[in-house]
């Protein structure tokens, strides 16, 4: 479960780091810049296609970063510029590929879904 007020932390950390403001930012992903301040002061909590536009935009913010804190930010440390620590502009134009962490499971746990998410911002559940 993803706590809101933790989401909405590294959702600043995120806009702080290019410099944006919320006005900005909001354009940037493609949302109203109301959907920003709702999210931001903890009204409405992200759908799922929020995220994937922040993903889309900004490839250096890694999913489970966003998600649950877990991980870095931003994903490539080569990607901060030592003297304000900002992506550079070349940097935020680059592709960057997604690395799932992997970690060893209990041999009593049991998979209950497998979630696929495309670039396009769809996604296929799987059931087994």
């Amino acid at each position: 479960m993803i706590k809101s007020s933790e989401f909405t932390e590294r959702l600043q950390k995120i806009i702080n780091f290019y410099s944006e403001s919320a006005s900005s930012f909001a354009e940037k992903i493609g949302v109203q810049r109301s959907s920003i301040s709702h999210i931001l002061s903890g009204r409405n909590k992200p759908s799922l296609d929020f995220v994937m536009k922040v993903l889309h935009s900004y490839p250096e913010v890694d999913l489970y970063w966003l998600m649950n804190g877990k991980g870095n930010f931003p994903s490539d440390p080569k990607m901060i510029n030592s003297s304000n620590a900002r992506v550079t502009k070349d940097a935020t134009h680059q592709k960057s590929s997604i690395e799932l962490p992997v970690s060893k499971s209990n041999s009593d746990s049991e998979i209950e879904k497998i979630v696929i998410f495309y670039t396009d911002g769809t996604f296929k559940s799987y059931n087994p």
